[in-house]
């Protein structure tokens, strides 16, 4: 199933701009926080933050937004 654009350049521009901000949010945490303590949760929360990044990332390329194929409206 092909991804249908819903999004606008200012939607694209906005998850694209998440994405980066996540991403290298998800990257600090895992360095500086995740790596020396070894407990799951700092883990956990690294990993999020680059799966969600990396998600968005995806999201402002492809055009598409999952909330928006969901049928809710966004603001953005």
């Amino acid at each position: 199933m092909a991804l249908a654009c819903n999004i606008d350049a200012k939607g694209k521009a906005v998850r694209l701009r998440y994405g980066i901000v996540m991403t290298v949010a998800g990257v600090v945490a895992t360095l500086a926080w995740a790596v020396p303590s070894g407990g799951a949760v700092p883990w956990a929360i690294s990993l999020a933050a680059l799966a969600s990044g990396a998600f968005a990332v995806f999201e402002a390329r492809a055009g598409w937004c999952v909330v928006r194929a969901l049928g809710f409206k966004t603001p953005v």
